[in-house]
């Protein structure tokens, strides 16, 4: 959230794809202010649930190498891809991203070590 604030800040025009994994619709963080980003950047946000309700138009389930091939662009090495989740969701989108031929050069991962 903090790199989209502030690339919606400095009036950032960018392509902007979030492919944002969750569990249902009510346990989205930031869903509102998501929303609210769309007005000041090119920003395209794609839900996956892992338990969507009844008629979900969007994606189900996990982030897979699947699902990333509809999402993401055809020419996949020309943008930068952050990874920020829990370590096990982070290695299998790493993992399926290089996959899919993503270069490891294009690939940021943020992880966290909580105690």
């Amino acid at each position: 959230m903090s790199m989209l604030r502030t690339l919606a800040d400095r009036g950032d025009e960018r392509p902007l794809l979030l492919i944002y994994g969750s569990k249902d619709w009510d346990s989205i963080t930031f869903r509102e202010e998501l929303d609210e980003l769309k007005k000041w950047l090119n920003l395209q946000v794609e839900h996956l649930l892992t338990d969507p309700p009844p008629g979900w138009p969007g994606e189900s389930g996990r982030v897979t190498a699947e699902v990333l091939g509809r999402l993401i662009p055809r020419d996949r090495n020309t943008r930068q891809y952050y990874v920020c989740g829990p370590d096990p969701m982070m290695d299998s989108v790493e993992a399926a991203l290089t996959r899919l031929g993503v270069s490891l050069a294009n690939i940021e991962s943020e992880r966290y070590n909580f105690i």
